[in-house]
């Protein structure tokens, strides 16, 4: 594997589980020191332990609380003294018909899923802009498009979408990139009782062209890419990790 991240600094949110601790891996094993950042204490702690010592620290934080996010930065320069790239990953998930959503479901998904990201983004704009380091945001298909019974994660996604334009604009001439990635469905802890409905996703192969679900890694190779050098004129991007899912204007296939 390439060693792109040698000497550099991450931060990865929701790194105990799914995308995240793909993303943590990613960039430990091209030689970056990673901030594995969750809520989730134990599953983060063994995520840690599988990995170098000395390339990670753990820092459990909720990213829903601006303070906690301010504290989560600070201990990371405190260690490690600069940082480079923060991947804004945390994300939950509430649906269900619009009118059984109760303002807690709301405000939970609203609260980690474009709050959080908005916080872990103003929190490292002083650090980088120092090394003119980048921002990438876990976005979704879901924040590009519609689904049925997901109006709360919806409209979440739909704002880490535009969010990460508009702080490319801002941050440009800065020098911080920031771009996005929008996996469809994806093998994770979030989608774990989807995984076991054989019926379920026998419908998302016959929407997805590649005919089968998204795993982990390959988001991570995709924020990995968009962190790297090698995505130096690339910003304001909300790169589709879906299989070509977004390429159908939703009619169905010609048999």
């Amino acid at each position: 594997m390439v060693d792109r991240f040698h000497g550099k600094v991450v931060i990865v949110t929701g790194a105990a589980s799914g995308i995240g601790e793909a993303t943590a891996r990613r960039f430990v094993a091209e030689g970056a020191k990673a901030a594995l950042i969750d809520r989730d204490e134990a599953s983060l702690e063994k995520v840690a332990n599988s990995l170098p010592a000395d390339q990670v620290m753990v820092q459990t934080a909720d990213v829903s609380d601006s303070r906690a996010v301010d504290g989560m930065v600070a201990a990371v320069i405190g260690r490690f003294g600069r940082l480079d790239v923060i991947v804004n990953n945390a994300g939950v998930h509430e649906g269900g018909d619009p009118a059984s959503i109760t303002d807690e479901k709301w405000r939970k998904v609203m609260s980690t899923d474009i709050d959080g990201v908005f916080y872990g983004c103003r929190a490292a704009l002083p650090h980088l802009e120092k090394t003119k380091g980048s921002i990438v945001n876990t976005a979704s298909v879901s924040g590009t498009g519609g689904d049925w019974g997901m109006s709360p994660y919806n409209a979440a996604k739909g704002a880490v979408v535009n969010l990460t334009r508009a702080l490319a604009l801002d941050l440009g001439k800065k020098g911080i990139r920031v771009n996005g990635v929008c996996p469809s469905l994806t093998r994770t802890g979030m989608t774990e009782d989807m995984m076991d409905d054989k019926k379920l996703l026998t419908k998302f192969a016959e929407r997805i062209p590649l005919g089968r679900v998204c795993e982990p890694q390959e988001v991570a190779a995709v924020i990995a890419f968009l962190a790297s050098d090698d995505a130096s004129f690339m910003t304001g991007a909300n790169v589709a990790v879906d299989g070509g899912v977004s390429a159908s204007n939703g009619q169905p296939p010609q048999e």
